[in-house]
């Protein structure tokens, strides 16, 4: 489990789970096995890599980030820290919050790493302030053995991008790395959100060679707007496609409803859109867009598509017989929206020239990532319930063949699947109560709750404070699910 959901894609599935099966997984044979304690919140997706050799050993390895600006890496069957490091720099501090509730009360490493394990590395980027009151985004490269630092580690962020007034820069201190990491063909892709929607701010995707560090390209999706769009996704990361192609979600913010002659934004500014990014040619570029047609009046009531990451759908047929390649997205709007990568629609002042559109699906709104299984899109609203929609003929159902019985609060739930190929497949969701729960279900059929983290008695399972953006783990029997102040291992209970 290397990156955000487990592939490129970003499905949340792992399809090589053998020892969680629905007949196991209940409160009699699972449960709780330990807590990992760690020095902040855990915004972070756990990663997990199996049978690492580090000294004699082979060891089972969590990897975990904090907002304490430390990274651990965990025997998860022990609970045994194998080592801690710490990317806060001599004479600085965790950076504050810039009166943004999102990030609270401080901000250290917020989105989730990625690996390269045959290279023997984990790259991460943390944020920190300096006595002088500058801040740094730095991206590190650590060794996954020892969580040394490696050759040209790290490299503080810097940028800047040409506008219609010449230059815009990126300042380290107006952003916060949200969304996850992305490797791709030996690139490490970073993308960058604003605290709240505090000024100024833009969209900027800022990449760098993962074997020397040295920074390889930037893109910058709203060059003229001091207001956005920014890059959330609620921790998604952006996708990839084989081609290596990249697509992600922006937030509320600038689009010039004028286009140019090629159909693009004639600022170049592309608030509440579907991008696709060409990766091929040299420096990255948008090559092709979808926004809806009401996104100056979306955009104005804070109404973002990007709160909601984007997920690639596995190529399907229609009813004729044609290969489709679809993503889907969903964010405040309430509307799931599917679209074509190959002919994404662009913008229409009158209509949505998409592939379809599924208006009101999701009531609540999306704070959230999808997940897929066998033909199948999971969404978890805010408010509302875990929904299951089929698909056939490349298109998703209108209404979900089965949903949970519990609904779920802010932000909704990031549900993942454990499954053996096709079958005993599970889906995990957390849920962000009072306390934090677990929740296991049918994936088959969301009426069928196998377990969660409330049913044992005198709070057995109970496993810390809830967080919000939290996707669970699931490899080799185990899973992991992040906490204000660790991460709870549950597993079968002998």
């Amino acid at each position: 489990m290397v990156t955000y959901k487990n592939d490129l894609a970003r499905t949340g599935q792992n399809l090589t789970e053998t020892v969680l099966t629905p007949s196991n997984v209940n409160v009699n044979t699972f449960g709780l096995l330990r807590v990992l304690p760690v020095d902040g919140k855990v915004d972070a997706q756990p990663l997990y890599l199996s049978q690492l050799s580090i000294g004699a050993s082979a060891h089972d390895v969590a990897y975990v980030a904090s907002e304490g600006d430390s990274v651990y890496a965990f025997d998860v069957n022990s609970g045994a820290i194998l080592w801690h490091s710490v990317l806060l720099p001599a004479g600085e501090t965790l950076s504050d919050d810039h009166g943004c509730d999102q990030v609270v009360p401080n901000i250290g490493i917020t989105s989730t790493p990625v690996i390269d394990r045959t290279a023997g590395t984990i790259f991460v980027v943390a944020m920190s302030k300096d006595a002088s009151g500058a801040y740094h985004q730095r991206l590190h490269a650590l060794s996954l053995t020892s969580g040394a630092e490696l050759a040209n580690s790290p490299v503080d962020i810097a940028a800047s991008y040409p506008n219609t007034s010449g230059t815009t820069s990126f300042a380290p201190g107006q952003y916060e790395e949200r969304a996850a990491l992305l490797l791709l063909n030996g690139t490490i892709y970073t993308s960058w959100t604003s605290h709240c929607d505090i000024g100024p701010y833009s969209g900027w995707i800022i990449a760098y060679s993962e074997t020397t560090l040295a920074q390889s390209a930037v893109l910058n999706v709203a060059p003229n707007s001091n207001s956005g769009p920014a890059i959330w996704m609620a921790g998604g990361g952006p996708a990839a496609d084989s081609s290596g192609n990249i697509y992600l979600l922006t937030a509320n913010g600038a689009f010039e409803t004028t286009l140019n002659a090629a159909g693009f934004p004639s600022g170049q500014d592309y608030g509440n859109s579907f991008l696709r990014i060409t990766t091929t040619a040299g420096a990255p570029a948008v090559a092709d867009y979808f926004t809806m047609w009401n996104e100056v009046s979306e955009s104005s009531g804070d109404v973002d598509l990007g709160a909601g990451g984007g997920m690639l759908l596995p190529d399907l047929s229609d009813a004729n017989g044609t290969t489709r390649q679809l993503i889907v997205g969903a964010g405040k709007d309430g509307n799931l929206y599917v679209v074509d990568r190959n002919q994404m629609g662009k913008f229409n002042s009158s209509s949505n020239q998409i592939w379809q559109e599924l208006d009101g699906a999701l009531p609540g709104g999306v704070w959230a990532t999808p997940a897929y299984f066998n033909n199948t899109v999971y969404y978890g609203d805010v408010g509302g319930t875990l929904k299951a929609f089929p698909i056939a003929q490349a298109l998703l159902a209108t209404t979900p063949s089965s949903q949970s019985a519990t609904s779920f609060g802010y932000p909704g739930s990031a549900p993942a699947i454990s499954a053996n190929g096709s079958s005993n497949a599970i889906l995990w969701a957390h849920e962000n109560a009072s306390a934090a729960v677990l929740h296991a279900y049918d994936a088959t059929n969301l009426a069928n709750e196998l377990y969660n983290s409330n049913q044992a008695a005198n709070g057995r399972d109970q496993f810390g404070s809830p967080n919000k953006f939290i996707t669970p783990t699931i490899a080799d029997g185990k899973v992991l699910v992040g906490t204000t102040n660790g991460v709870g291992v549950f597993g079968l209970l002998n």
